[in-house]
C-alpha cells in the first residue's frame, strides 16, 4: 500500500479506502455485523487506513462498525475516519428510499448536533474529515455554516473539513464552486474510466487554480462494471441498487469494457488498471472502491503495488473515451447544474 497526504497534513491517507456504504446499508446485500468488522479489519492488515463512512448510512451503522472494529484505544491512531452529514435521518429515516432522497439540514446547529452525535458513535473525540454529504448551492454560498466548520477544528473535533457531491453522477456546478469559493480539503465525487463527465472537468478546474482541494474519488469501477466479471446474463439481486440501471448500461459496459482488456497482464487485473488510472492524478487522494468480499478486498488493496499505465496506454484510453468506444451515443443522465456557462456565470459571481 501506498499513501498520500493532503495539504499541510500529516494524515497518512491510503491510496485504496474503505467505503463503508456497501457494508452498511443493504444496497450491496445484507451483512452482518461480525462479517463487517471481518472485512474491515483484514483492510487495515493489508495496509487501508482510511475508512469513509456517513451518519446516514444504516442510521449510523457505518460509524459504529469503525467503533466495534477498531475498538482498543491504541487502534485510533492506526486508521483515518472520514465521515458526513446533512441528512436529517433522525425525523425521515435512512438517505434514500428507492432514488428518492430525505430531507436535508445543514443549519449550523443541526450540523454541530449531528457532528456531536457521530464523535459518539465512533468512540472517539475527533473526526479526521467531516464531509457535508450532497450539498446543493445554498450551502456553498452560507457563510455561517462554513463558520462552523472552522468553529469544528479550532476546537479540536474535526481536523479537515471537505464536501460530498451527489447521490448521482453530476454536480459540475456544485463541485466548481466549491472549490472556487470554499477550498474544501476534500471533495468527494463519483468518477471512473467510463463516467468521466464531469470528474473531468472538476479535476482540470482544480489544477487551473492550483487548488489545494484533494479528491476521493467514489464507484471507481462504475458500480462494478469495471472488475470485468459481467456478462449479457448477468441479473442483480432484487435489493440491488444496480437494478436501477438501464439494461443498456449493462450491454454497453460490457462492450466498452472488452475494449479495455488491453489493460489486464498477469500482474495487474482490470479492476486494479481503473484504479490505477485514477491514481495517475495527483490530486486524488484516495479511491474508494465497493468492497463485499475477501477476495476482492485483497485485490484492491494490492493495487498501489500493480505497474503504473504506461504513455501509450493513457493515450489509448483516451482515444477510446474521446470516440465512446466506437459505440453510438449515449445521452447522459445527470443531477445538479451541468451547463458550463450556468457555472461560468456563478463563479463569475
Amino acid at each position: 500500500m501506498k499513501y498520500r497526504s493532503l495539504p499541510g497534513s500529516q494524515l497518512p491517507i491510503s491510496e485504496i479506502g474503505f467505503g463503508l456504504w456497501t457494508l452498511s446499508t443493504g444496497w450491496w446485500g445484507n451483512y452482518t455485523d461480525e462479517e463487517a468488522i471481518g472485512l474491515m479489519r483484514l483492510g487495515a492488515d493489508l495496509g487501508i487506513t482510511l475508512f469513509d463512512a456517513a451518519d446516514t448510512y444504516g442510521n449510523g451503522r457505518s460509524e459504529e462498525l469503525i467503533a466495534k472494529a477498531f475498538s482498543q484505544l491504541q487502534e485510533r491512531d492506526r486508521i483515518v475516519i472520514a465521515t458526513k452529514v446533512g441528512y436529517d435521518f433522525i425525523n425521515h429515516g435512512e438517505a434514500r428510499r428507492g432514488q428518492r432522497e430525505i430531507p436535508q439540514n445543514f443549519s449550523p446547529q443541526a450540523i454541530r448536533t449531528a457532528t456531536e452525535a457521530a464523535l459518539k458513535r465512533l468512540h472517539t473525540d475527533h473526526i479526521d474529515i467531516l464531509q457535508l454529504h450532497n450539498i446543493h448551492v445554498d450551502q456553498i454560498l452560507d457563510d455561517e455554516l462554513w463558520e462552523l466548520l472552522e468553529s469544528l477544528k479550532r476546537e479540536g473535533k474535526i481536523l479537515h473539513h471537505g464536501v460530498a457531491l451527489g447521490p448521482a453522477i453530476g454536480w459540475l456546478g456544485e463541485g466548481a464552486m466549491a472549490i472556487e469559493k470554499r477550498h474544501p480539503d476534500v471533495l468527494q465525487h463519483i468518477y471512473n474510466l467510463l463516467e468521466q463527465h464531469p470528474g473531468k472537468r472538476l479535476h482540470q478546474l482544480a489544477q487551473e487554480k492550483n487548488s489545494t482541494t484533494r479528491f476521493f474519488i467514489r464507484v471507481p469501477h462504475s458500480s462494478g462494471m469495471l472488475e470485468g466479471k459481467y456478462t449479457a446474463e448477468t441479473i442483480f439481486p432484487p435489493n440491488d441498487h444496480r437494478n436501477h440501471r438501464p439494461r443498456s448500461w449493462l450491454l454497453h459496459g460490457i462492450k466498452k469494457v472488452e475494449q479495455l482488456r488491453f489493460l489486464e497482464n498477469p500482474h495487474r487485473t482490470l479492476a486494479q488498471a481503473s484504479m490505477q488510472w485514477l491514481l495517475n492524478d495527483p490530486s486524488v487522494a484516495t479511491v474508494l472502491p465497493n468492497i463485499y468480499e475477501e477476495e476482492q478486498l485483497r485485490e484492491f488493496a494490492a493495487t498501489s503495488s500493480t505497474a503504473l499505465l504506461t504513455e501509450e496506454e493513457l493515450e489509448l484510453i483516451e482515444h477510446l473515451v474521446k470516440n465512446n468506444f466506437g459505440l453510438d451515443p449515449e445521452e447522459g443522465k445527470f443531477k445538479g447544474i451541468m451547463e458550463w456557462p450556468i457555472v461560468s456565470r456563478m463563479l463569475a459571481g
